[in-house]
């Protein structure tokens, strides 16, 4: 069994044999650990079981790059500071109230969020978000985890992390130098601090190089 059959496997149990009728689900861990394939895979599963699922992600709120070239933040893009936290904390606890939301979705080969392209219903079972600070002891962001009914964290090695950044960038058509360059310049260093600053989450899902969990 691969490792992301096995995650989503334990996460739809655990899942199904919650009482709640509505639940938020929270999939952290550093950049390039795999939270999107896991998202993805496991509102897939919860569909084909009859449950309606959607999914947001945290890269709908980083922060537009001329506000960062203005406040001198753009060499730093993906750290905590760099995304409307806020405004990210006032969708979630719109979501927690049940109320339907538009949540903005983030166009990486564009390198920019896309405002209202998600559309979450009110009558959605079960509601995916993932990102690297939803489990994160930093202000503001520590304020999330009360609102969570459920929290899985994706850890990986950090070489094997390395290998899926400098990857990343040169699906983009980076040249290596670049891509290298950005991994070990910001992707890397924002790693760090997520790793440093996790707050424990339910389940700690381990991405083994190799495996089925990639970026």
């Amino acid at each position: 069994m691969s490792t992301l059959t096995h995650h989503v496997n334990l996460l739809t149990d655990h899942l199904r044999d919650r009482p709640d009728t509505s639940q938020l689900v929270a999939i952290t861990g550093a950049p390039g650990c795999g939270k999107s394939t896991l998202a993805r895979e496991l509102a897939r599963r919860l569909t084909l079981q009859k449950r309606k699922t959607a999914i947001v992600t945290l890269d709908g709120f980083h922060l537009d790059n001329s506000v960062l070239d203005s406040e001198g933040l753009r060499a730093r893009k993906g750290a905590p500071e760099t995304y409307d936290a806020p405004g990210f904390i006032r969708m979630i606890k719109a979501l927690r109230a049940g109320e339907k939301i538009y949540a903005p979705a983030f166009d990486r080969a564009r390198d920019m969020a896309i405002a209202g392209a998600v559309a979450v219903p009110q009558d959605a079972a079960i509601v995916i978000v993932e990102g690297d600070y939803l489990m994160f002891k930093e202000t503001p962001w520590a304020d999330l985890a009360t609102l969570w009914d459920v929290t899985a964290r994706i850890s990986v090695p950090m070489p094997e992390l390395r290998a899926r950044l400098i990857q990343r960038w040169l699906s983009l058509n980076y040249s290596p130098s670049v891509a290298t360059r950005r991994a070990e310049g910001i992707d890397i260093p924002n790693a760090m601090r997520v790793i440093e600053n996790a707050l424990p989450c339910d389940f700690s899902l381990d991405g083994q190089p190799g495996r089925t969990v990639t970026a």
